[in-house]
Parts: structure tokens; C-alpha cells; sequence
């Protein structure tokens, strides 16, 4: 079973374009500067997806985020190993190997 599309706006980044309000008018507003603001709690019906989704795509900024399920402690931690991390550090000495000149 699928859940729902879950949406985040983070009204800091905003600059006014106003590019989802044109494209999902149920999901954001604007304020009296153009501002972008959430309508509701950010979840989207599936028949809104395609629209919020188009906002979202769309937003000059990126602004607006679909959220994620997963929890950080979900994600599993890397493997330990005994090998020294620094043996694979970019250097000057390892400037040909790694791909990059000055």
C-alpha cells in the first residue's frame, strides 16, 4: 500500500514568482507580497498530484519539497571497515588519479 504525496514549503526560500499558486491553487496561496503560503497540512489528494507536482518542478527556487516517510534511524548506518580512510583523500600526489588540475 502507497501513502499519500506529503508536501513542505519553506517559506524562507520563497521568492514570490508565484509559479505554484498558478499551478495548484488548493495547495498554496499568496500573500499580499506574492509570497507563497501551504494551504492545509501538505498532504495531496492522488488526483492533485500531477498539479502539485508540476508546482513543485516548477518552483524557480525550489521551495516546495515532498517529504519523505523515512525516519533517519531507518536508514541503515554505513559498514565499518578496518582500512584507513585517509588512504582515498584527494591530494596533489593523487591529482591525475582523481581527475582534476589546477
Amino acid at each position: 500500500m502507497t501513502k499519500g504525496m506529503k508536501i513542505h514549503l519553506d517559506r524562507t526560500i520563497c521568492d514570490g514568482f508565484g509559479v505554484c499558486a498558478k499551478h495548484a491553487p488548493g495547495y498554496f496561496s499568496l500573500d499580499d507580497w506574492g509570497y507563497a503560503g501551504l494551504i492545509g497540512d501538505g498532504a495531496v489528494a492522488e488526483a492533485d498530484r500531477d498539479a502539485v507536482m508540476r508546482a513543485l518542478m516548477d518552483c524557480p527556487v525550489h521551495a516546495i519539497m515532498e517529504m519523505d516517510e523515512r525516519r533517519p534511524d531507518a536508514v541503515p548506518p554505513p559498514l565499518s571497515t578496518d582500512e584507513d580512510p585517509a588512504a582515498h583523500l584527494k591530494t596533489e600526489a593523487s591529482e591525475a588519479e582523481w581527475g582534476f588540475t589546477r
